[in-house]
């Protein structure tokens, strides 16, 4: 067993979360270490339940809500630690808080300086 976090290997976390909870969930990863990530503006179903509206008379279903993804790729901080933050962050305890997915990455490059696996992260 590796005494490396993750194992010595890179992981990439994609949460799908509430837009209101991205500046908590960005002083959670910034709080264990972890502050790099990259944001997207994104819409999605799920359990959330649909939403009726009505536009200049006419009803409408929303039934793909506004979410946020964020991704964060982490070679030194533990991904159980990167999730732990984002889970905690982005908890209402109501359908539509999102989810949280772990990939292992096989290989990373920095493009300006040419280092490659979890020194390029």
């Amino acid at each position: 067993m590796s005494d490396q976090p993750n194992e010595g290997g890179i992981k990439l976390i994609q949460a799908f979360i509430r837009p209101g909870k991205l500046t908590d969930v960005k002083k959670g990863l910034a709080e264990i270490g972890a502050p790099s990530l990259t944001v997207t503006n994104v819409r999605g179903r799920g359990s959330q339940p649909t939403k009726k509206g009505q536009w200049r008379g006419e009803e409408y279903v929303v039934d793909l809500h506004e979410k946020v993804k964020v991704e964060c790729v982490v070679a030194d901080v533990p991904a159980d630690d990167v999730v732990g933050a984002i889970e905690e962050a982005a908890h209402t305890g109501e359908p539509g808080d999102g989810k949280i997915f772990v990939i292992d990455v096989d290989d990373a490059v920095q493009i300006r300086t040419g280092k490659e696996g979890p020194e390029a992260v």
